[in-house]
């Protein structure tokens, strides 16, 4: 493909046009090409890892804001679902206005949403605050890939991608250790308090390093009724799924927002052919290799995200662990992915992505299936294999994904691109935390009653039965205070038989997601638009 012509804003009021191969190479820190990478590089870590350092923390915030166990589940979805929905609006403003300025809006915005969290006293306000964090984490991760894309040359845009992925993978696998320290030792409002510095630094780096780089072919106008569509029908969509197991999935509500999102995902790509510059370009998916990579890290996060979400609740509450004994005992899930990513980027730049993301996915199944046979009494030798295993698995998809993705679209469409790229892992955690807590919610409440009697417990109303449930999905046993000692030893030993049965179930769906991932991986080839980035463009 042809190096599209670009206009490489140095300096205000600067609009020359110039090619990235005529561009001269850059010796000082700003528009560095490795310097560039640091910069977007810490403003990317504080969304990664906000993506799951809530996790370690969510125990905590729920017993002291007094928070249900969807209430809960919120403060995951509520900012999953911000960024899905307005990661794809966010790369389309970074092509217009430039991926400078909307990196340096992210990060301001993100930091001082998480200063927020950490003030508040209601789960309203920490769920408000989790949707903010989204929206302004929606602008600056597309808007990093977009200043890879156009700044370093195309011989060197894999590794950086590469690079990129692990920072992206380390920080999500490494968010529930951070969180298991910062919960035992500080508070839970220190998971979000910890943003402001980083996000200061980012900030300060950006100002120094940063330049933007816009592409002639950039869009000029806004699809608002598609960015309207493409929100809408994303809401309903998560939305059924969230609260489909209190009103039941045979309910006319529930179907009535899975069908309102249908209907608005169809009208959506009818209206995307009319308009003359469209949210979502559909040529874009007449690329397969791109379809399957968007494909491909939806089902990823689906078993990932989703199947983490229980995995600490787990750990602290069926197996009694501090938080940060909880995030020690990831270890081996995240030190496998800061491992297994430079490897991945290295054997996917050589022998390409298709092998190497079948195989990722592959071992990924059987470890979510590993994860699955975890009980009451399984050792800590046991729970690191299958942890490692996941973490070996994804370092590649993390990696080659995003390659395949952004490779594969033309250069002045690189923010859209990057929006699709975290969109489609956005969606699917969102997806997973949603369909896994559904499969999850469901099985607590088919055993418990069973389990219950069988344990010849003092039987429950339908309201206490309600209850008792609700904490169940959590770990926690409902025992009360004047239980007596005997009855409350049963009472746990049937709340963790319950839970485990239902993380075991979830499991197991997430095992089957990633066995079709593998199918999807072999679909997936190297990106035929790298040398459209920024060839020449700075020193390296």
């Amino acid at each position: 493909m042809t190096s599209q012509t670009t206009i490489d804003k140095t300096g205000p009021g600067d609009k020359t046009p110039v090619s990235p191969l005529d561009r001269a190479p850059s010796t000082g820190l700003r528009g560095h090409p490795w310097f560039t990478l640091i910069t977007v590089a810490v403003g990317v870590m504080m969304v990664a890892l906000d993506g799951t350092i809530v996790a370690i923390a969510n125990p905590a915030i729920q017993k002291d804001l007094g928070a249900s166990f969807a209430d809960v589940q919120w403060i995951t979805n509520g900012y999953f679902l911000a960024l899905a929905v307005t990661l794809i609006t966010a790369g389309k403003l970074g092509d217009r206005f430039g991926h400078r300025q909307t990196f340096l809006i992210g990060v301001v915005g993100f930091a001082a949403a998480s200063g927020a969290i950490g003030l508040s006293h209601s789960i309203a306000f920490v769920v408000t605050f989790r949707v903010f964090q989204g929206l302004f984490g929606a602008l600056l991760m597309p808007a990093a890939l977009g200043l890879l894309r156009a700044t370093f040359p195309a011989e060197k845009l894999n590794m950086a991608i590469g690079i990129w992925g692990m920072v992206i993978g380390a920080s999500t696998a490494g968010g529930p250790i951070l969180g298991g320290l910062l919960v035992q030792h500080v508070s839970w409002q220190s998971v979000f308090f910890i943003n402001v510095p980083v996000g200061v630094i980012a900030l300060v780096l950006g100002v120094l390093i940063l330049t933007d780089h816009r592409s002639a072919n950039a869009p000029r106008s806004f699809d608002l009724l598609g960015i309207a569509l493409l929100s809408g029908a994303m809401f309903c969509l998560v939305w059924a799924l969230i609260k489909a197991p209190a009103w039941g999935w045979g309910s006319a509500t529930t179907w009535s927002f899975l069908g309102a999102s249908i209907l608005g995902f169809v009208v959506f790509a009818l209206w995307e052919k009319r308009v003359k510059e469209p949210l979502i370009p559909l040529a874009l998916f007449r690329s397969v290799p791109l379809s399957a990579g968007v494909v491909l890290m939806v089902l990823m996060a689906i078993a990932f995200l989703g199947g983490l979400f229980f995995v600490t609740f787990y750990l602290q509450r069926v197996h009694g662990m501090s938080p940060v004994d909880a995030g020690l005992h990831l270890l081996p899930l995240t030190g496998m992915m800061i491992v297994g990513s430079p490897l991945a980027g290295v054997l996917i730049t050589k022998a390409g992505p298709r092998i190497p993301l079948a195989g990722g996915m592959a071992l990924t199944a059987i470890s979510m299936y590993g994860m699955s046979t975890l009980d009451t009494d399984t050792s800590s030798l046991v729970m690191s294999i299958w942890f490692a295993g996941l973490g070996l698995g994804l370092a590649p998809v993390m990696v080659g994904a995003t390659e395949v993705i952004v490779g594969n679209a033309p250069m002045e469409l690189s923010g859209v691109a990057g929006g699709l790229q975290q969109a489609a892992m956005q969606i699917g955690g969102s997806l997973g935390t949603a369909v896994l807590g559904a499969v999850m919610a469901s099985k607590v409440d088919n055993d418990l009653a069973g389990n219950w009697a069988d344990a010849k417990l003092p039987p429950l109303t339908p309201a206490q039965l309600d209850q008792a449930s609700e904490a169940v999905r959590g770990g926690v046993a409902p025992v009360t205070p004047d239980t007596p000692a005997a009855i409350a030893a049963r009472i746990t030993d049937v709340a963790h038989e319950t839970f485990i049965s239902g993380m075991s179930l979830a499991c197991l769906v997430a095992a089957g997601v990633a066995v079709v991932a593998v199918f999807v991986a072999l679909l997936t080839k190297r990106g035929e638009n790298a040398d459209a980035a920024g060839a020449g463009a700075g020193h390296i």
